[in-house]
Order: C-alpha cells, then structure tokens, then sequence
C-alpha cells in the first residue's frame, strides 16, 4: 500500500450561473427579506422578481405548453377529417407540425395577458421558441419532471421521475433562456373508506417536490411546485380539503428542510372541489369551491410565497374560469380582518383551459379562428384572475 496521499478530487457543485466566490457576491441590497448563507444574494434577488413578475400586475398568468411529445401529437390530430389522417405523418412531419402549432400559439401571446409560459424542453432546445416569447416580455418556463411510474406498494399511484440529473436539464434550460421551471407530482385522492392517498405517496411526493424546487434555484430557477389532487374518484368536497391542505403543508415541511427561499418560489396547486363520482359534485358552486380554495390557500401556503397559480386539471374552460374568478371575487370582498385579504396573489396556469378550441381550430387548418380564440381565452382568464 503507498503512502502517496490520495489528492481530494472532490468540490462542492454549485450553480454554474452565480459567481463562483459567494464573498465577493454583492450584500442584500434591495432584498428586503433575510437569506440563508448558502445562497448568493444576486441570484437570490433574481429569483424573488422574476417569482413576482409572473404573479403580476394582478390577472397576468402562465400558459402551460408543456404537453409530452405523445400527447400533443394526439391533441393535433383533434379535427382531422379521419382519425388515422395523423399515422399518414412521418415522423419528421409530425415534428414540424409540433413546431408550427407552437409558434402559431407563441405569436398570438400579449404580456398584458400572460407573464410567463411553460415549455416542453423539446420547445426550448430543439425548436429555440423561447426567445419569440422573451421578445415580447413574457417569462420562458421549462417542464422539469419526467414520467411516472406506479409506486410498487400502491399501484394506483405513482413516483414522478427525473431528479437524477436534474441539475445539468436546468442549466442547460437557463441557458436557452429559461427562467422558472415547472414539477409536476398527481396525487391520488378518494374517499377515506378507499384510503388513497397513501402516507407513502404523501411522502414521496412532498419530498421530491421539494428536492426539485432546492435544485431549480440552484440553477437559477424559479420553482413551480404543482401538487395536482386529482378529482376523478369519490371524494367530497371535505376530504379534498383535507388531502389538498396535507400535501401543501408537507411540501413546505420538505422545502424549510432543504433551504428553499420561499419568497422565490410559486405554487401551482389544484382546485379543492368534489369527485366526479361523488353526488354532491353537480350540486357544488364555483362559489362553493372558492371558499374551500381560499381556506387551504390560507391555512397552508406560507405568506413568503410568491404567488398561487392554479392548474385546470383537464376541467372544461368555463368551470376553470368560473372556479378562478369565484375565488378572486372572494378576495375582493373580503373585510380586511379576514385570512383571505392576507391571500398571496391567486391567478392561472392554465393548458387545456386557454388552448382547447383554438388546438382544434388550427388543426382544421382554421388560423384566424385560432387566433381569436385563444386571445380571448387568455383575456377571460386575466379577467378572472382580478375577479371580474
């Protein structure tokens, strides 16, 4: 054996995208909030405006574009005059027409409307449409969870996976331009005579949505939590309440552990509201929805969190609008003694919510209707945000 020492080969990561030497890093100046030592106050007054500007002025929201190559393709074939039109693609073909919807939808896009839009990295890297977006002032986001596979004790739910080399996706993301990212983790959600969610899954997912957002802000990112409770089982209202306000309270147990700087980071979380296969879900308002939203909103999302940005979870584009704006119209008539004055701003990350009929319009080669359609799409949604 030598004697030779063993040279230390290791050193710690950082973030490729803040100064290498955090002392010479320049003090606090204009954060307004305190920050732990490992983060570099630069990066860190980065992250807190771009967090606020995709939260404001009040009524802007996101637009989430981030569909899987698979699903979008299925999506684009919505509106053509057969169903197997689309197999007569080649492969290459249906490249180009992923592109081309992209940057037709991009083009439509006012800042007035829209602060920040979510891309597929496939949208980012290989078609480089972040910049059309960055040109008009809207924020370029990025998809940073992969695929699901079932969790092996309950197959009826699922890990989300991709944080392996998760760090090198977002740099190379913020390189392109990227300045907020995007997880999603679902969350099983039925009566408790079902018993689902289970505390294995509770548990996973909180962690591994708090893993995500520590890593996203290493790379320079604004983290975009998405716990989406799923609707489509037996529970009522109550009990979505109960499972929306247990994985957001988790989610930030998690997020205090791995030092997440709250101030720079967004949630985007489901509407609490009753199962479809539930009775009282015909008979449930928007009204009745948005204060059960407000109350978990209140009760778990800690005030240094930047904003809310809801997610429509396939609901139809009219009952995710309505759900919006029952809840903001809730807000706006709050007495300023109650929680729900105190709310962080509550807006949209809607996909299928501002896209639907305007992805059927283009497919049926109808651009000008596309076009209007998703103007007006984004509109009613910024008008629901301010509760209008």
């Amino acid at each position: 054996m030598s004697d030779t020492p063993v040279p230390n080969t290791f050193s710690s990561p950082r973030n490729l995208f803040t100064p290498a030497d955090l002392a010479i890093d320049p003090p606090n100046t204009g954060l307004n909030t305190f920050i732990d030592s490992h983060l570099s106050p630069s990066v860190a007054k980065e992250l807190i405006e771009t967090a606020q500007a995709l939260v404001g002025p009040r009524g802007r929201g996101i637009y989430a574009t981030d569909e899987s190559v698979e699903l979008i393709g299925t999506l684009l074939s919505v509106g053509e005059d057969s169903e197997d039109q689309e197999k007569l693609f080649s492969e290459s073909e249906k490249l180009e027409r992923r592109k081309a919807w992209r940057k037709d939808a991009y083009e439509v896009l006012s800042s007035e409307h829209v602060s920040g839009v979510i891309l597929y990295p496939e949208t980012l890297l290989d078609f480089k449409l972040g910049t059309m977006l960055s040109d008009k002032g809207i924020i370029v986001g990025v998809r940073a969870n992969g695929e699901l596979a079932p969790l092996p004790s309950s197959p009826f739910e699922f890990i989300v996976q991709g944080l392996d080399d998760l760090l090198t996706k977002l740099q190379a993301a913020r390189a392109a331009g990227a300045r907020f990212s995007k997880w999603r983790a679902p969350i099983a959600c039925t009566s408790a005579a079902l018993e689902l969610p289970s505390q294995v899954s509770l548990d996973i997912q909180a962690e591994t949505l708090a893993t995500f957002a520590a890593i996203s802000q290493q790379a320079g990112l604004v983290p975009v939590v998405e716990p989406d409770v799923e609707f489509s089982a037996d529970a009522d209202l109550a009990r979505s309440v109960d499972i929306h306000e247990k994985i957001i309270g988790k989610i930030y147990s998690r997020c205090k552990e791995h030092g997440v700087l709250l101030e720079g980071s967004i949630i985007k979380p489901s509407y609490p509201q009753p199962g479809l296969k539930h009775p009282s879900r015909q008979t449930t308002t928007p009204k009745d929805i948005a204060l059960a939203t407000a109350s978990v909103i209140s009760r778990s999302v800690p005030s240094a969190v930047a904003g809310v940005v809801f997610l429509s979870g396939g609901l139809p584009s009219t009952v995710a609008i309505s759900y919006l704006s029952a809840v903001n119209a809730l807000v706006n008539s709050s007495p300023p003694n109650s929680p729900f004055s105190r709310l962080p701003p509550l807006t949209f990350s809607y996909g299928r919510a501002i896209q639907g009929k305007a992805l059927q319009h283009w497919a049926r080669g109808e651009k000008d209707l596309m076009k209007a359609t998703l103007q007006e799409a984004c509109r009613a949604c910024w008008k629901a945000a301010r509760g209008e």
